[in-house]
């Protein structure tokens, strides 16, 4: 019934109670999570997920934060891990400009050539955006008819104005607990605008634990939580609106069962 589309079950935090983890999710109806990696060694543990539990998917690339850890031949070992069935993204890719010391330059560089992957590939990418919201979008407008399978804005917290540009380059919006964040005003006019057909939500756990479990160790069993708020605020049933969302992930994850 459920889907979170951009989880990171690989990270460390879930490292001792996994079975937990999962039987909580089978036990809410998350029937598909699809763990992003930020580099290669998170897609191995990903792939790993995805062959052990039935409703684990997974993407494969290098987050912006990891481009130090990008070396020549890496673009290959991608290529490899879209082979695989439950491989069903190129991502977690984009552009991270928040924290200090970051390579402007070498990240668009490692944003572009994962962009070039994701038409190699005919795969969809999950794009992060922070503090970088210009450049991702003259970049994705400057791709834009050559994505045979688009993509979407993983936990989007831009303006109802950059939605608007990047529903028109075909791209779709994933939103996670920060739309029941109580300061999340520009979060909530976004949520209420995105058409039916391009919204899709997220955990991004083990990060932003969605009220009242904020500060908490986030996972995939708090989408129905996601849900609900999006839900109240688009003034429909949970149930409807839980099954227009799977069906949208069905569709741009095209690979999913």
């Amino acid at each position: 019934m459920f889907v979170d589309t951009h989880c990171h079950l690989h990270d460390e935090a879930f490292k001792c109670d996994m079975e937990l983890v999962q039987e909580q999710m089978n036990s809410c109806g998350i029937s598909v999570a699809i763990d992003m990696a930020c580099n290669l060694d998170c897609a191995k543990i990903g792939k790993a997920l995805s062959e052990k539990y039935p409703s684990n998917y997974f993407g494969v690339g290098f987050h912006p934060s990891d481009v130090d850890n990008f070396i020549e031949g890496d673009e290959q070992k991608i290529i490899e891990f879209t082979s695989h069935p439950k491989c069903v993204a190129i991502g977690e890719i984009g552009l991270d400009f928040y924290w200090e010391g970051y390579d402007k330059n070498k990240q668009i560089d490692l944003f572009t050539r994962q962009l070039d992957l994701a038409i190699k590939t005919n795969l969809p990418v999950s794009v992060h955006m922070r503090e970088a919201t210009k450049e991702v979008v003259d970049i994705l407008t400057a791709y834009k008819g050559k994505l045979p399978a688009t993509g979407v804005l993983h936990c989007y917290a831009g303006s109802v104005e950059t939605a608007k540009i990047l529903l028109d380059l075909g791209f779709y919006i994933s939103f996670g607990g920060t739309v029941t964040f109580k300061n999340a005003n520009k979060i909530l006019e976004v949520a209420k605008f995105v058409p039916k057909d391009r919204i899709l939500t997220e955990t991004d756990c083990p990060f932003l634990a969605p009220h009242p479990y904020r500060g908490t160790r986030n996972t995939p069993h708090n989408i129905p939580v996601i849900v609900a708020k999006l839900a109240e605020l688009r003034q429909t049933e949970i149930t409807a609106l839980a099954s227009n969302i799977m069906q949208n992930a069905k569709t741009l994850f095209y690979k999913i069962k």
